[in-house]
């Protein structure tokens, strides 16, 4: 550890490297496009001969066990949101940093955030290029030192930053250069050789499969060429690589395409891969094109997996860049674009996920009356209890859940409270929110107290509510305002879901609930056996989850919009299994 007031000790993944090494520090690495923007034809090995070993399969978890042996802190980012209801994984969202305290499997690590310490996803992560112990306290140096120890400090921290910035463009470059390998090899080793056995394959099963995976492939080598223009190799820290961002920003547009049909893409793949012909096909594909041995399916994440890392590289790039150098505003400029960038492609991943448990709780109501939840709606907004009254002053408690578009009520049962029966439902669009004062309502000619209204413009009907709290109906006049928002906003970004997938989230969730889908959680993915929650250094026999959940639902980056907290309220209310 540093200590304190000492000066800052600064460590990189760039130093645990395999290949040559320039004089400046820098890796040497081969191009992968010539001038034209085609790829020269690299093997993967050749590849990794000039690539960083983190980079390549297995070599991050390698390289963190080595650090850690040494005492060194790890931190890793997160890539997506990892939700679990499980007490012995870790949670967290796009962004978070988590330290990992173990790493000895490769599937799943054990680390520590702000809440505690549990097992999590390692695909989950990025890996910081950068990891640096800072000065505790800069204050604590005496003041006759103060002048000349805060200048070398000054110094010190100037050329640490070149440095790191050398790290992180270089992490950028080299992971592209594998990235349009990856991309290639799809192209390539599979696409090319599915095309040729009609017989397997129908053209709608392709596109459902592969997306327009070959049209980020041709942005992607455009992409890279520019970079490797804008790419200093004597020294990487002076490269001005903002500008490509910008230049393409549109282009990355391609991708919401792309992680919009993956979960459609993993469940066409799933049922194929239930047949031993095509298990066997698509393995000799991977070694016809001499490909890693990595399975299909994590070949066709890697495009969700590369869009949601350009925010947090850019985001280290603008951390070790400073205002003086050249490149500041378009590194700047760019973060802020891929971000958006991100969180659209987010927002419909989001959706997604959301639709699922939308379609989980619709199956636990009892007595369900209308239309799916879905034709209309695809996330919940708010739930909780309220009084509803009639025009006759008749009190009725139920349970309200705001969606996009509808208000549903539902009724509990008197003995198993946990059990809910369909009421009825509000349309939203037609309404108009009205907040009413405590005392004497005209409309109802009763004494009400923390009240509003919802009147339909069309019809003048009015529905009156009461809350237990002052603050409750703050939340709920609270949350209508959100809906229509969140509903225009939709509209005005053209979010979507397709009927197909909402007829599947509702077939999955019909057949989860008779049973017939067995371990799986409540968001679809695998679980994960029971394990011991002890730090791995405390036991005896160290027992992790066999499985990854499916990362077709990720949050890709920082979410537009924070989650919502009201599915535990769902949980409570309305489980799956009653």
């Amino acid at each position: 550890m540093v200590a304190r007031g000492g000066m800052a000790r600064f460590w990189s993944l760039e130093s645990l490297h395999m290949g040559t090494t320039a004089a400046d520090g820098g890796t040497e690495s081969s191009a992968l496009v010539d001038d034209n923007g085609s790829e020269e034809d690299y093997s993967y090995e050749e590849l990794c001969q000039a690539t960083p070993r983190y980079l390549q399969p297995g070599g991050e978890q390698l390289a963190i066990n080595e650090l850690i042996s040494d005492g060194s802190i790890v931190y890793a980012e997160a890539l997506w949101d990892h939700v679990t209801m499980d007490d012995q994984e870790l949670g967290f969202k796009a962004g978070d940093v988590i330290r990992v305290l173990e790493a000895s499997n490769k599937d799943w690590w054990w680390g520590r955030n702000e809440d505690k310490e549990a097992w999590f996803p390692a695909s989950f992560v990025r890996l910081r290029v950068n990891q640096e112990e800072l000065p505790e306290n800069c204050n604590s140096i005496q003041d006759e030192e103060q002048d000349a120890d805060i200048s070398k400090h000054r110094q010190k921290i100037a050329e640490n930053k070149d440095q790191m910035r050398t790290n992180v463009i270089q992490e950028i470059m080299n992971t592209e250069r594998v990235y349009i390998k990856h991309l290639k090899d799809i192209c390539e080793g599979y696409i090319r050789q599915c095309r040729k056995h009609t017989g397997m394959f129908t053209t709608a099963q392709l596109s459902t499969i592969f997306g327009n995976i070959e049209d980020i492939y041709k942005f992607q080598r455009k992409f890279l060429k520019d970079l490797e223009k804008q790419y200093n190799k004597e020294e990487p820290h002076l490269s001005e690589i903002g500008s490509c961002f910008l230049q393409h920003q549109e282009g990355f547009a391609i991708y919401s395409e792309y992680c919009n049909n993956h979960p459609s893409a993993c469940i066409e793949l799933s049922k194929l891969m239930k047949q031993g012909k095509y298990r066997h096909f698509f393995e000799a594909c991977r070694l016809l094109q001499q490909m890693i041995d990595i399975a299909i399916d994590g070949f066709l994440l890697t495009p969700v997996q590369k869009i949601c890392k350009y925010p947090l590289q850019l985001a280290e790039l603008l951390k070790y860049t400073t205002q003086e150098h050249s490149d500041y505003n378009n590194i700047k400029a760019a973060y802020e674009a891929m971000k958006n960038v991100a969180c659209l492609i987010n927002e419909r991943k989001r959706r997604l996920e959301s639709i699922d448990k939308i379609a989980r709780w619709q199956v636990s109501i009892v007595d369900w009356e209308g239309p799916d939840v879905l034709a209309r709606s695809s996330e919940l907004i708010h739930s909780g209890e309220l009084t509803k009254i009639s025009k006759q002053g008749k009190s009725q408690q139920r349970t309200f859940f705001l969606f996009d578009h509808q208000l549903v009520f539902c009724k509990k049962d008197l003995l198993r409270r946990d059990i809910l029966y369909y009421k009825d439902r509000i349309d939203m669009d037609e309404m108009e929110l009205v907040d009413t004062e405590d005392g004497r309502d005209k409309d109802f000619n009763i004494n009400v107290k923390n009240a509003f209204k919802i009147i339909n413009r069309a019809t003048e009907e009015v529905h009156l509510f009461c809350a237990k709290k002052q603050e409750d109906k703050k939340r709920w006049m609270e949350a209508c305002e959100s809906e229509r928002r969140r509903v225009r906003e939709d509209k005005e970004m053209g979010m979507e879901i397709s009927e197909n997938q909402k007829k599947q989230a509702m077939q999955n969730a019909r057949k989860s609930r008779h049973g017939k889908i067995k371990g799986v959680s409540y968001n679809g993915c695998p679980v994960p056996p029971l394990h011991q929650s002890l730090h791995p250094i405390h036991q005896r026999h160290i027992t992790v989850p066999t499985s990854i959940p499916q990362q077709q639902v990720f949050a890709l980056a920082e979410p537009k919009r924070k989650p919502s907290l009201f599915w535990h309220t769902f949980n409570k209310l309305t489980p799956f299994k009653k």
